[in-house]
């Protein structure tokens, strides 16, 4: 809801911006206000570029607490890309263009007031006005999940105003609340203007209060399970708290035909434009390669990774690492600082420029634009065997991009793999178009602070 409000704030103030330009540069009101109607198309114009540039840049991540002069910094950086894209559109199709004296006045004053809007958002948003008011039901070792939620970025999405034990539970030093059993469990809801009670107990086995979670549902109280609840704030699917019972009745983890073709358009549709707008680069990627490495070593490299449904296909990257990193025939995991990559494939890898060839995969079917990682089948065999449900990632097809790769960092071990399929768990239940493009959107911001590469 708050990223909603504040996305609205933002459209109305670039739009303004427009129009308040129009009204200096005429230096008279009844002037700028002639044709106002056919200023319109060209503010919303405008205003969904540079709110989809905002976007790009991680300005619109709820969960992620940052500094006033990084927000600051990204939103230049935003306003510098969507300037770029509006220039190159209004020089396609001048009729959608803005006069340039208008247009600079445009988005230098929406640059201030936007950068205001996000000063006082970075300190509105972590007031109790947007959390939903939780009550914990259970007080075993499930709901400790919820206390460890110590920051506060961590916490924007709920207020914790009390935890009540289940039958069996005791209350620890880490938990509050006055209400000791269950037969005041609705009342406390009430008595806290609670928005949703959250059922975490060790075992339901003849423990769950039907009647009082019925009760507060009918008097507008959410009830949510633990797992759900933890998905929701943190954006992935705690396999601690899983089980096959509750993979098989959630909501998600549907594949529609429509689906599939939505998502293969998609796919077909960014991975052309992509290569029209990126083949000079791979050019020159591929000139510095034969320059910094020799005429004689190869540009390409081909590695078997796992696709669609256990599919073993050959990945395509430009090399950036030496053709000896793996002289013994064993498989590795890259390292922070990894000697085997060479001074080019560092900056490839930094900015990603490595994954372009990815782009003839996707066009070939093998791979989506957004999905999970592709791996390779040697640890494919190992996580299987050391994680539960790692197989279930390969019911999409694996992307270029993808919502773990947003949500964090380079994976480098076992332990890293199954932090990462917590989120891409996340994204086979709930993907979907408007998920795929916000990822896209996303990446930019990886791209160009050079995250999470090693």
């Amino acid at each position: 809801m708050p990223l909603i409000l504040l996305a609205v704030v933002e459209t109305l103030i670039l739009v303004a911006s427009v129009y308040f330009a129009r009204v200096v540069a005429f230096g008279n009101f009844e002037l700028a206000e002639q044709s106002l109607s056919s200023v319109a198309p060209k503010a919303l114009t405008l205003a969904t570029v540079m709110l989809l540039a905002l976007i790009a840049t991680g300005l619109y991540q709820f969960h992620r607490r940052v500094y006033f002069h990084e927000i600051f910094v990204r939103v230049l950086v935003g306003f510098f890309l969507g300037s770029i894209v509006l220039g190159a559109a209004y020089y396609a199709i001048p009729s959608v263009g803005l006069d340039p004296k208008i247009a600079f006045l445009a988005v230098a004053t929406a640059l201030v007031l936007l950068s205001l809007t996000r000063l006082v958002f970075s300190r509105v948003v972590d007031e109790n006005i947007f959390r939903r008011r939780t009550v914990i039901f259970g007080a075993g070792q499930r709901s400790k999940v919820v206390t460890k939620l110590r920051r506060r970025a961590d916490r924007r999405g709920f207020h914790l105003v009390g935890t009540v034990p289940a039958p069996g539970d005791e209350m620890r030093e880490d938990q509050t609340g006055v209400c000791h059993n269950v037969d005041c469990l609705l009342q406390y809801a009430i008595d806290h203007k609670a928005d949703e009670i959250v059922v975490a107990m060790d075992d339901r086995r003849g423990n769950l209060p039907i009647r009082a979670l019925l009760d507060a549902r009918l008097r507008g109280i959410e009830v949510i399970d633990l797992v759900d609840f933890m998905e929701r704030e943190t954006g992935k699917i705690r396999l601690d708290l899983v089980n096959p019972g509750w993979l098989i009745f959630a909501p998600g983890f549907r594949i529609t035909r429509l689906r599939r073709l939505n998502k293969r358009l998609l796919d077909v549709a960014v991975a052309s434009a992509a290569l029209i707008l990126t083949w000079p680069v791979m050019l020159l990627v591929a000139l510095a390669i034969k320059i910094g490495d020799g005429p004689s070593l190869p540009v390409l490299y081909k590695q078997r990774r796992v696709g669609l449904n256990g599919r073993v296909f050959d990945v395509l990257k430009f090399r950036s690492m030496r053709p000896d990193a793996e002289k013994e025939g064993t498989a590795q995991w890259a390292v922070e600082n990894d000697p085997r990559v060479t001074r080019i494939g560092n900056v490839l890898r930094k900015y990603r420029l490595d994954e372009l060839p990815q782009i003839f995969n996707v066009l070939a079917g093998q791979m989506s634009i957004v999905g999970p990682r592709p791996e390779r089948p040697e640890f494919v065999d190992q996580l299987s065997a050391e994680i539960p449900y790692y197989a279930e990632r390969h019911t999409v097809k694996p992307g270029v991009t993808g919502w773990a790769q947003l949500r964090y960092a380079y994976g480098a071990s076992a332990e890293d793999a199954k932090e990462k399929l917590q989120y891409d768990l996340y994204y086979v239940k709930n993907h979907s178009l408007p998920l795929d493009l916000m990822i896209m959107l996303q990446t930019v911001e990886v791209i160009l602070w050079g995250k999470g590469a090693r």
